[in-house]
């Protein structure tokens, strides 16, 4: 099967493992589902080899798709030889596919054309053919007409020859490697926006390797181009491309060299160059998306799978100066108690009037945590609540604010909170992170949370997808309560989607809860093939079937009760019995493959496990309250709040993040920082660059 080894040749999977993926992908499965209970038939495939076959299949359609058009446009003019149509069959690459359709396109009236017209493609086939006749001797008999003299006519041949040499697909694949390899990308600042492009000032005279320049770097230039600050090209050697040129079409020392030479110097200058300075530009864009998405996505697993606090009673604050902080009151479900608005800040400093109402809030809702959001006034705001003597223990946390108002001015919320205004909503928001990070982002548009880096540049479609890839994986993997979950967090587990999600919470409303997983056969609409791909993903809390509460698919339970029995054991009595788990062997159980015995041996143990990690409560150092209190050399307690193709961002107590240049990482060289900080991470790092005036603070990571 063709589109088997095409996806082996871009992927190294096995064969087998490639179909058994495809067929279950062709029958509705989700990359969850197949990668969590199916792996028996994939040979074990994580999530990432998953999506790459179904990617790798997509882009072998849209090739397939593409090599008929053509082949049918050719055909349709009655130019479709067998050798080209093999060659059309045999070329699986995009550029090379338009390549050798580019003779054939219906063309807009072009110079070419327009010489063809008057009749010259004869004298330009007698100049190509390099004889020993001059050129004006051949032209002259080409006079006629609206062809006035020898000149017109050779200039339309070389018209028609340019167009011959844009169209040759040996010569724009040669041509394209060395735009791909050999290229340099060169920005200059438009000098009438100078002052307006400061931000850009790095890139005001670049030159580096196109194929070399970091994605980053490519990315911001590309912005700077967009918006009109900055010119980039690309530059190449032109000296060697005519060289190449020459060799390529002049073969012998004919009175015609002369007339080639012109024409490929203009077919360069006028087609190919242009054609292909876009197109190693836009190569490099889809490279630099990729990468910047890659980076944006992992950053966004990293906060959804983010601790999680759990089911606490929460006091959060959005801070604010002027107009006050916004504060509420949650309960462990997530749901608004009360709210309030102090002002212990300027200009109205009613500092112990605040510090009363929040004592009062903390002891009359009995408030396990208070989460502050990091925007304006986040650290004046954490001072003042540090310095309020609770009667009981209340632990703190700054939590990002990115996204809340997004969220706040969303019909999600409004649907939420209808009768509350959007600094409420933001409020809610932030408290509800604390708790659970996970069941409160999904609500908001990845973009706009503040992990990513030129999102607005890279390709929205390849961005969107990839994002949403990254949510469901998080969902999936940490498993939802199907009694107490969202309708937007539940419209991500495998199989769903916001109709089935909206159906089982008005199920759930109806009946009182749902006590089994089976029950959800009964919700409209969720059918076998939904129950399949969702069952194992959803948790009953306190069900009838303990199993209910694990990750262990509904259609093993069968296999478990017969290990159960075999063990003289109830399925209750076998879960979270360590010491016989541990013991027991797959052999020993024949009816259930070595994937699965592996997984439910797991889940056993530790039924109902979440995955992420328990939240730390950071302590920033009080005496650093902005920029100016930084100094050269100065140890700081910090957390990782963005990683990026070049370097970690540190929030380090104050407005502006700090930088860990991927250099200043570790002793060695850093290729990719992710692979030594993680978003949330805690560190302790030190000052070691600083510029007040543009608000630039660099940093390294002590030991």
């Amino acid at each position: 099967m063709q589109e088997v080894q095409y996806i082996i040749s871009q992927t190294q999977l096995q064969s087998k493992s490639i179909e058994a993926t495809l067929q279950l992908l062709s029958e509705g499965g989700t990359i969850p589902f197949i990668s969590r209970y199916r792996k028996e038939a994939t040979g074990g495939l994580d999530e990432v080899q998953i999506a790459e076959i179904r990617d790798v299949s997509d882009r072998y359609k849209q090739i397939t798709q593409r090599q008929e058009t053509i082949i049918k446009a050719i055909d349709e003019q009655g130019e479709l030889s067998d050798d080209l149509r093999k060659k059309i069959n045999s070329s699986f690459t995009l550029n090379e596919l338009e390549d050798l359709y580019l003779p054939y396109k219906k063309k807009r009236k072009t110079r070419a054309e327009s010489a063809r017209q008057l009749g010259l493609e004869g004298l330009a086939k007698i100049i190509m053919s390099q004889g020993n006749q001059s050129p004006k001797e051949a032209a002259k008999r080409f006079v006629k007409d609206k062809v006035k003299d020898v000149e017109s006519a050779l200039s339309g041949a070389r018209d028609i020859i340019a167009e011959w040499v844009n169209e040759n697909s040996a010569v724009r694949s040669r041509l394209r490697k060395s735009y791909e390899n050999n290229s340099q990308l060169i920005s200059k600042v438009v000098k009438t926006k100078k002052d307006e492009a400061e931000k850009y000032r790095d890139y005001f005279d670049y030159s580096s390797s196109l194929k070399k320049c970091p994605s980053y770097r490519f990315l911001a230039i590309y912005r700077a181009n967009s918006e009109g600050f900055l010119r980039m090209k690309v530059g190449v050697d032109e000296d060697y491309i005519f060289d190449f040129l020459n060799r390529f079409y002049i073969k012998k020392n004919s009175p015609m060299s002369e007339q080639i030479e012109l024409a490929y110097q203009d077919a360069y200058k006028r087609l190919l160059h242009p054609a292909l300075e876009n197109e190693a530009l836009s190569e490099k864009k889809k490279e630099a998306d990729k990468t910047a998405i890659d980076v944006f996505s992992e950053n966004l697993r990293q906060l959804l799978l983010a601790p999680a606090l759990g089911k606490k009673r929460i006091l959060a604050i959005d801070p604010g100066f002027r107009s006050g902080c916004k504060v509420v009151c949650l309960d462990e479900a997530g749901d608004l108690l009360t709210n309030v608005t102090i002002f212990p800040h300027a200009p109205q400093k009613e500092l112990d009037k605040a510090k009363s109402k929040i004592w009062q809030l903390v002891e009359a809702y009995k408030i396990d945590a208070i989460a502050i959001g990091n925007g304006t006034a986040s650290r004046e705001t954490e001072f003042m609540v540090k310095g309020i003597k609770f009667k009981t223990e209340v632990a703190i946390f700054v939590v990002s604010e990115d996204g809340a108002s997004v969220y706040s001015a969303s019909s999600i919320a409004r649907q939420e909170f209808p009768d509350f205004d959007v600094t409420v909503r933001g409020s809610v928001s932030i408290g509800r992170r604390l708790m659970d990070p996970l069941a409160e982002l999904v609500k908001i548009d990845p973009k706009s949370i503040g992990v990513g880096q030129y999102q607005h540049e890279v390709d929205q479609k390849l961005l969107k997808e990839s994002l949403d890839d990254v949510v469901i994986s998080c969902v999936n993997e940490v498993g939802v309560n199907l009694n107490t979950a969202s309708p937007y967090l539940m419209s991500y587990v495998s199989g769903l989607g916001p109709q089935l999600a909206e159906n089982i919470v008005e199920y759930r409303r109806e009946n009182n809860g749902i006590s089994s997983r089976k029950e959800l056969k009964k919700v409209k609409r969720l059918g076998e093939k939904a129950f399949e791909q969702c069952a194992g993903f959803l948790r009953i809390v306190n069900g009838k079937n303990p199993l209910d509460n694990s990750a262990v698919h509904p259609e093993t339970y069968p296999a478990i009760e017969k290990m159960a029995k075999q063990l003289k054991m109830t399925v209750k009595d076998l879960i979270g019995n360590g010491e016989v788990l541990d013991n027991l062997k797959q052999d020993h159980f024949p009816y259930i493959d070595a994937f699965t015995f592996e997984d439910i041996i797991k889940e056993l143990k530790k039924p109902g496990r979440d995955p992420r990690q328990q939240v730390k409560v950071l302590e920033f150092d009080s005496s650093v309250k902005s920029i100016e209190d930084l100094s050269i050399g100065k140890k700081l307690n910090g957390i990782v709040t963005n990683v990026t193709n070049f370097g970690a961002f540190v929030n380090i107590g104050i407005k502006e993040n700090g930088l860990i240049h991927k250099s200043n990482m570790a002793d060695v060289y850093v290729e990719n920082p992710a692979d030594y900080m993680k978003l949330h991470e805690h560190l302790e790092v030190e000052v070691i660059q600083l510029d007040v005036e543009r608000k630039r603070i660099g940093l390294r990571k002590t030991e």
